[in-house]
């Protein structure tokens, strides 16, 4: 079974698990999830020390104790935990986040997206263009802002796999293969 499997089936069981308890565990639990997620990618030691076979179960147990105690994770969340450290599984943990995240923004109706401009764009001007989106998709929309100096003008505007690229880079390279075509 590949890691994807893995940290989908263990997603689902943690996510089944919120859905019973209701919405409130299910957001409480994808909060923490998501800080456990961040906190592994932001200190790659730990992600190393929570993957390693020489530090034993009961190591590894302590130490989530102490995040999920700093996270005021529930009981079901932190049996979770230790279930994965007692299976050897706590390599897939950020895995199992993100997936849990993708779960819970599904059920309730939230799409993410990034939007990348080549300037940085005043929060009214952000806000106008998250409330624009939200009435074409008929949805709640999440999206990050980035600055990427290198398309130009314009925006990229990537929302789960779709990409629309209306940067002033992307039109000059039309223009440019419109000259080649003889157009």
């Amino acid at each position: 079974m590949n890691n994807t499997a893995v940290a989908r089936r263990y997603a689902n069981a943690i996510f089944a698990l919120g859905k019973k308890d209701g919405d409130k565990a299910l957001s409480a639990r994808g909060a923490c999830l998501a800080a456990l997620g961040e906190m592994l990618a932001s200190a790659p030691q730990l992600d190393l020390t929570l993957k390693s076979p020489v530090i034993s179960v009961d190591e590894k147990k302590a130490v989530l104790a102490k995040l999920l105690g700093k996270l005021k994770a529930d009981n079901t969340l932190r049996n979770f935990c230790f279930l994965l450290a007692d299976k050897e599984r706590l390599a897939f943990l950020a895995e199992i986040a993100a997936r849990y995240g993708k779960l819970l923004d599904e059920a309730k109706g939230v799409i993410r997206g990034q939007c990348v401009t080549a300037v940085k764009l005043a929060v009214d001007k952000k806000a106008e263009i998250v409330k624009a989106l939200q009435e074409k998709a008929g949805a709640d929309i999440e999206l990050t802002f980035a600055v990427d100096k290198n398309i130009l003008g314009g925006m990229v505007l990537k929302m789960g796999d779709r990409v629309l690229d209306a940067s002033l880079r992307a039109q000059l390279a039309i223009l440019r293969e419109n000259f080649k075509r003889g157009e």
